[in-house]
């Protein structure tokens, strides 16, 4: 019985890992053809037997083959990369088994298939790792698969923390700054971590989920493969034909990916097929082969845009964190491509000299995830179901990590989970791995027993625990072994992005994100966070299921406050309906927030009403929406478009020409990829960056023209209270309080123009007109209010009203009241006709809360 997970997998985009502790040491279990790593391709025959790894890859690339002769490109029944459709609803359809499978469905063969490589034990809890730039959607689907798996119990793990255990554990510099520069087969992933005495903790996280090891396939499929075939052979009308140009490209990426892991150890490679290879003619009846000789400086031109991109990422990230290259004590290597000699000289010419080639970029992860298992506590679920009661049955409590030479473990006799004959005396010993330190026997009986276990620095500690009877005879125990890392801590995973609410900003009068404070990005996980300040836009009637409030949840990246929903991922609506509320609760009352994230990112909700004391729970189901349709898209690059040259002349040349570019780029992207979903969803999240700066570069054009709105309003108003001092003889009109407020607002104007913020600008030109307005009012007796009265008389069967005749006999009142000159009793008459109007503007907004 383990009481610790122990086992670690890396699902990748393209090969996949197990790795399980062994004596204190992550140890990958190789596949069924003793490799390290698995394909994470799936295979289902006409048999419909379900293949996975190298014979299901061995398979596909025939199928890639065969759809040269003329055979449809979709009849394959194998698949791979799967990874990049994580959290979406496409599909894969298998002619063979009659069915379509989801991401995860195969995703869940792949973690099966791993899982069988153990042999000696059933494995029900394990820690699978996720690119650290996944969205919670993704990783929910992530969570669904190893369910599918038969996994009881799972916990998620970043990819690059991940590594960052594995090496960690052996390094000699256990503090400063180290950046993980993980290049996978399908994502790429930069995290920031700093150590102090071994205490290590996530700094900051930033990626691509669509820029892997793929990316450079396909590049040299297009730059060297398909150039060569132009000019060799007549394929025109191959290359004009958008299906048949695909089946091509498919069929010769393998001869790419094969040259890509040549190049990584040599100076030179032939791609070389042979008569017959590519089974197809072209225009002239001529075979195609291919007989390229490529060397580094080929493979410069070809890869140093794709893993510019990737090193652009990184140094951004140093950026942010105020760190340059020189600061980082390493640069650790993670994943297939990394060993590629371009990618290692760009990184120490641009980043720094300090990359550290230590660890095996292809199991890095997998062993990293078993060491971070091996510091998590199984399940209760699991360990009842696996307990074997004829056993001496102990609670064994210590930290599983630690920085110090001495940990101090806890071994408590479960005598209520033991069953048969129980020894009058029961004595435990802990004994490390390498025998040269035990903690000698320890009587357990009726008190717990406190061991202080000698460690070995920088190592994973295994000890073994044994049990005796009072004769000195073994007996046999559960757990039976412990595990401690000395000499690192930490690596918990961290918010990839922010978790923000959608709510609606009144003074703008639009829906905007605002973050939930306590649940910003890179704060570790579990997480609480906490929003308040929001009102309901509607009233809910108790026992009404109609009655609605709708909270949508968004993960977002940075700048997230105040932004559209377009630029973030949505997670979840949440709804609120009054069928448990214990009372009215009016249009207008306070609401606040909780919602509480575990380290697997899985979400829980509470909406507190002050006004009843009554909490709503609501249980957060991840939603999974499809990919953005290809016209969608087309038309938000158009939009963007003309955003963009709507600020020329306003906006920096060179920043706006690069966003222009890039949203150029897009469009003739969409062309390429937008047939698939994975790439029409790589539009989206680039198209969001874009968006972004253009939002950016909008905001700073708009500045100058509120600058001076703001001091015009707030001159005026200071010009105004200057006429109120003159000739305050009403005693209504409280000086001090006033005064109080201008000097208030006059620091947040100076703060405003200071940091150059239009939200705040806005927000102060709407609340100085508002006290214009209200002082205006106290000046004038409040004949305003009695001229915007006369003003609804007027326009009084233009109006839509919930209650005619009621509205009716209001404004009534409020005329009589004008007419006696008793304009200050008009304000509440007034504002019990505005409730009487059919609010057009509550109706669009659909229920959500206000602030």
């Amino acid at each position: 019985m383990r009481t610790k997970i122990d086992y670690g997998i890396d699902l990748g985009t393209t090969n996949s890992a197990i790795a399980r502790m062994e004596n204190g040491n992550p140890v990958i279990k190789k596949s069924d053809t003793l490799k390290d790593t698995l394909p994470s391709c799936v295979s289902f025959n006409k048999k419909q037997d379900i293949l996975v790894g190298d014979p299901a890859f061995n398979i596909l690339k025939n199928d890639k083959v065969k759809a040269l002769k003329g055979s449809s490109q979709s009849m394959s029944n194998s698949f791979i990369e799967f990874k990049r459709t994580m959290g979406t609803l496409s599909s894969y359809f298998s002619s063979n088994m009659n069915k379509e499978y989801t991401s995860e469905e195969l995703s869940a063969e792949v973690l099966m298939k791993l899982k069988s490589f153990i042999v000696d034990e059933n494995v029900q809890s394990i820690v699978i790792t996720v690119p650290a730039k996944f969205t919670v959607v993704q990783k929910e689907a992530t969570l669904r698969a190893g369910k599918l798996a038969g996994f009881k119990h799972i916990e998620l793990l970043n990819e690059p923390v991940a590594a960052s255990m594995a090496y960690g554990i052996d390094a000699k510099n256990k503090d400063g700054f180290w950046l993980v520069f993980d290049f996978g087969g399908g994502t790429f992933d930069a995290a920031l971590l700093k150590l102090e005495e071994g205490v290590m903790t996530v700094k900051d996280t930033e990626g691509d989920n669509f820029l892997g090891g793929k990316n450079i396939d396909e590049a040299m499929v297009d730059q060297l493969i398909i150039p060569y075939l132009k000019s060799n052979y007549s394929i025109d009308a191959i290359i004009e034909d958008e299906s048949k140009n695909e089946i091509l490209r498919s069929a010769v990426k393998f001869y790419a990916e094969e040259a890509k892991i040549q190049m990584s150890f040599k100076d030179a490679h032939n791609i070389l097929t042979d008569l017959g290879d590519l089974p197809f003619e072209d225009e002239n009846g001529e075979e195609p082969c291919i007989d390229i000789c490529i060397n580094q400086s080929d493979m410069e031109t070809v890869v140093a845009p794709i893993f510019q991109k990737a090193v652009d990422i990184s140094k951004e990230l140093l950026k942010r964190n105020h760190l340059k290259g020189n600061d980082l004590n390493a640069l650790i290597l993670v994943g297939g491509p990394t060993y590629s000699p371009v990618l290692r000289k760009m990184l120490k010419d641009q980043v720094t000299d300090n990359v550290d080639t230590s660890v095996d970029p292809m199991t890095a992860v997998a062993k990293g995830a078993a060491l971070f298992a091996s510091t998590l506590s199984v399940s209760e679920e699991v360990i009842e179901s696996t307990r074997d009661n004829t056993k001496v049955q102990l609670d064994v409590q210590y930290n599983a990590t630690s920085v110090s030479d001495v940990e101090y473990v806890t071994v408590k006799y479960l005598k209520e989970k033991a069953e048969g004959n129980i020894p009058d005396q029961i004595f435990v010993e802990l004994v490390r791995g390498d025998k040269a330190w035990s903690s000698g026997k320890k009587m357990i009986n009726d008190k717990t027993a406190l061991i202080e276990a000698q460690l070995k620095n920088g190592a994973s500690n295994a000890f073994e625990i044994l049990a005796y009877d009072g004769q000195g005879n073994k007996l046999e125990c559960q757990p039976n072994h412990i595990n401690i890392l000395q000499g690192i801590t930490g690596g918990n995973t961290t918010l990839p992005y922010n978790i923000a609410i959608e709510i609606r900003d009144k003074i703008r009068e639009k829906d905007v994100l605002h973050t939930v404070k306590g649940l910003e990005r890179n704060k570790e996980l579990p997480a609480t966070g906490v929003a308040t300040g929001c009102t309901t836009s509607e009233t809910i009637r108790p026992g009404m299921i109609n009655d609605k409030i709708v909270i949508p949840i968004y993960q977002g990246a940075d700048n997230t406050d105040n932004t559209t929903s377009l630029y973030s991922t949505h997670v979840y609506d949440v709804i609120i309906n009054g069928e448990s509320f214990p009372a009215l609760l009016p249009k207008g009352s306070e609401v606040e927030i909780t919602i509480k994230i575990d380290r697997s990112e899985q979400m829980t909700f509470s909406a507190f009403f002050p006004l009843l004391n009554h909490t709503e729970d609501v249980p957060v189901e991840i939603q999974i929406k499809p990919a953005p349709e290809r016209d969608w898209l087309i038309n938000e690059i158009s939009k963007a478009k003309k955003t963009g040259n709507s600020v020329k002349g306003n906006a920096p040349k060179s920043q706006l020409d690069k966003v222009l570019n890039n949203i150029n780029e897009l469009e003739l992207q969409l062309e390429k990829d937008g047939g698939s979903e994975d790439g029409r969803i790589k539009i989206l999240e680039n198209l969001r960056k874009e968006l972004r700066e253009l939002d950016r570069l909008s905001a700073e054009t708009e500045w100058p023209v509120l600058e001076k709105q703001l001091k015009d309003e707030f001159y005026e108003l200071e010009d105004l209270i200057r006429k109120i001092r003159a000739n305050n003889d009403d005693e209504d009109i409280n000086m001090d309080k006033i005064n109080a407020h201008i000097e208030d607002i006059r620091k947040k104007v100076d703060h405003a123009i200071r940091e150059k913020n239009s939200i705040e600008a806005k927000e102060l030109i709407s609340d100085i007109g508002s006290l214009d307005f209200n002082l205006r009012n106290a000046v004038t007796g409040n004949a305003l209010d009695a001229q915007y009265l006369r003003e609804i008389d007027n326009g009084f069967n233009s109006i839509n009203w919930k209650d005619r005749n009621k509205a009716r006999q209001l404004i009534n009142q409020g005329l009589k009241l004008a007419s006696e000159g008793r304009t200050k009793e008009i304000r509440p008459v007034l504002v019990q006709i505005i409730e009487q109007m059919n609010d057009d503007e509550a109706d669009k907004l659909g229920g959500k809360l206000v602030r």
